[in-house]
């Protein structure tokens, strides 16, 4: 399903570095097609990465997150408690190819249908960066909590900070965001054991996946199916 949006463009000033550094130790990684390098901006790679700055029991998880991937329209990260059965958040960075390379950021949510819809999420910390076809961005979200939402997974251990991680991309034409197309899935993953002074995972990552980081500016603001977006410097 296609979802129309007013977006206000932005050219990007910034330029944002991603690299695979710290995958599976400090963050976690996920990328198509495996071990691809995401600083290589020519080179087809859809790459997101996350990583906890923060948890706490009342109010949820802190996360940091980078993406990076060619498209002309948009690149996406996601999360949710199971993608087969549940909702996703996603966290949309893209480009107007057709008008100077400007960038956009917004959070939508996709249902089991694929069917888009706005949603409205405090998002803070956005850096971008638009080189051609390839499209950068980090960015900082707070107080997610996979147990909220949380349904046929009532049982599942670390519940609060289990999440499948989703990347993907679609098009864009004109105002309008196309669908969402899956490139890969984590599956089940507890991304507390990348907090700070936290127990080293032991668990296998799976196929794709290893383990985003920083940013810096200013959130952006949203209404129902209204979007401002930013200029970063």
């Amino acid at each position: 399903m296609m979802v129309f949006l007013t977006l206000g463009f932005q050219p990007v000033f910034s330029q944002v570095e991603i690299t695979r550094t710290g995958c599976g130790t400090t963050k976690f990684c996920l990328e198509e097609p495996d071990k691809c390098n995401p600083a290589a901006n020519t080179t087809p790679c859809l790459f997101g990465s996350g990583k906890a700055t923060a948890f706490n029991s009342q109010t949820g998880i802190d996360l940091t997150f980078e993406l990076s991937g060619n498209s002309t329209g948009y690149i996406a990260l996601g999360l949710t408690q199971n993608a087969s059965v549940g909702s996703t958040m996603l966290f949309v960075c893209g480009q107007n190819s057709s008008s100077n390379a400007t960038f956009f950021f917004t959070t939508m949510t996709l249902d089991v249908n694929k069917t888009l819809t706005s949603l409205a999420r405090n998002v803070t910390g956005i850096q971008s960066s638009v080189v051609g076809e390839n499209i950068k961005c980090k960015f900082s979200v707070s107080n997610l909590n996979a147990t909220a939402t949380a349904t046929a997974l009532q049982n599942r251990a670390n519940r609060d900070t289990t999440f499948e991680v989703v990347i993907g991309s679609g098009p864009l034409n004109g105002n309008t965001l196309g669908p969402f197309n899956l490139a890969r899935n984590s599956g089940p993953l507890d991304l507390s054991v990348f907090l700070p002074n936290s127990t080293t995972n032991t668990t296998a990552a799976p196929s794709g996946a290893n383990r985003p980081f920083y940013s810096n500016a200013v959130l952006p603001l949203l209404s129902f199916l209204t979007l401002s977006i930013l200029k970063f410097a």
